[in-house]
């Protein structure tokens, strides 16, 4: 019994160690679990993660004549010249620091990921995302766009981020303001050919004037829609009337803002404001600005090539008026009002019914005001004799 008793402690005291080291044992496979590894190892793994230099990158792609040819047959450029980087938007200008390739190539580190595009279209689609992680409202913009909208049915042609912008030599789209309108011209160059020729294309890109329209003043930047609507030919008299309603700008060619508001008051402009209102999905065939003036081609009123000069007016109104004859357009003055010189008969004819309307109005206001005042004193004087 005594000999039991002298073990006892000996016994506790293995029990505790070992219940110590069994603690110990737990706590360091653990440690082990969650805290990275030091050495080579973990310095491969930690570089791997890192996103590289731009140095790193040009170890390979600042080489001469490196091209890749892809499986459609065509070949693309890997040379990339860091100077054409450096001066871009993305570059030294960049106000919140100038980006690195690693910040728009994720797939950066070598050897490159194997490639699923199969031509340098495919290859541009799947990248142009990129531009969404720094320009969110600018790419959505874009998904609800005209552009867009031919990607999903499968025109891969139509414009992205990178066919408007470029890609590594990216510049401000409107620095010079010309450059607007010479970058749309890239795809649409046969309506870029019109604009070129016509009044506001030829004081831009010939005159650098700042004041007329660019495409994007008239079909927007981002959000392009489609101008074959009728809901955009509604509401292309609103588009015009951003300069041709704006007082200061006209004065300053000597355009009278008049050519505008006689056009809202008259019989197209009055319809197709309706028309508008009510449903502006619904087509009609009142005239708008473009109907007469042209679209992209628009022309001096009095060049010869003009659709509204006297000489060329009637077959402008047979657009609509096929049945019309020479005397139709002398039936309309123009968006001016009518002077002594230019139509004397129908100058004489508004000012006699000015003038005649207004005394007619005003001799039936004092007729009436004269019986009331009669009226009056005849029944507050009935009353005196009563009361007397």
């Amino acid at each position: 019994m005594y000999r039991r008793n002298a073990l006892l402690p000996h016994i506790l005291t293995l029990m505790i160690i070992g219940i110590l080291m069994i603690v110990s044992g737990v706590m360091l496979a653990f440690s082990q679990d969650v805290t990275p590894t030091s050495g080579p190892e973990s310095a491969s793994q930690a570089a791997e993660t890192e996103a590289p230099s731009n140095a790193y990158c040009l170890l390979c792609h600042s080489q001469p004549n490196r091209v890749w040819t892809l499986p459609s047959g065509e070949t693309l450029s890997l040379t990339i010249d860091p100077t054409i980087l450096a001066q871009s938007v993305h570059g030294d200008a960049n106000p919140k620091g100038p980006l690195n390739c690693a910040d728009c190539h994720t797939n950066h580190r070598f050897p490159h990921p194997a490639e699923a595009a199969r031509s340098i279209r495919q290859f541009q689609l799947e990248r142009y995302v990129t531009c969404r992680n720094c320009h969110e409202e600018q790419y959505t913009f874009q998904q609800d766009s005209v552009h867009n909208a031919a990607l999903e049915a499968g025109r891969l042609e139509a414009a992205t981020c990178v066919d408007c912008h470029g890609g590594h030599d990216i510049q401000p789209p409107d620095q010079p303001r010309q450059r607007i309108s010479l970058t749309c011209g890239r795809c649409h160059g046969v309506i870029f050919d019109q604009y070129r020729q016509s009044v506001h294309g030829a004081a831009l890109l010939e005159e650098s004037n700042p004041d007329v329209p660019t495409c994007i003043d008239c079909h927007g930047v981002h959000n392009i829609e489609d101008p074959t609507t009728a809901s955009f030919r509604l509401r292309s008299p609103q588009l015009c009337a951003q300069c041709h309603a704006n007082e200061t700008l006209m004065t300053k060619y000597g355009i009278s803002t008049n050519v505008f508001d006689s056009y809202l008051t008259d019989f197209h402009g009055t319809t197709v404001a309706l028309f508008e209102q009510q449903d502006p999905s619904v087509a009609t065939n009142k005239a708008v600005c473009v109907d007469c003036h042209g679209v992209h081609d628009i022309t001096a009123t009095d060049s010869d090539r003009s659709r509204t000069v006297r000489e060329n007016l009637l077959a402008t109104c047979q657009q609509c008026h096929p049945n019309a004859t020479s005397d139709f357009p002398d039936a309309w003055v123009g968006h001016f009002p009518p002077t002594l010189e230019s139509q004397p008969l129908l100058f004489l004819v508004n000012t006699f019914y000015s003038i005649l309307i207004p005394v007619t109005i005003g001799a039936f206001i004092l007729l009436v005001a004269t019986d009331i005042v009669r009226r009056l004193r005849e029944r507050l004087s009935g009353r005196r004799h009563t009361g007397s």
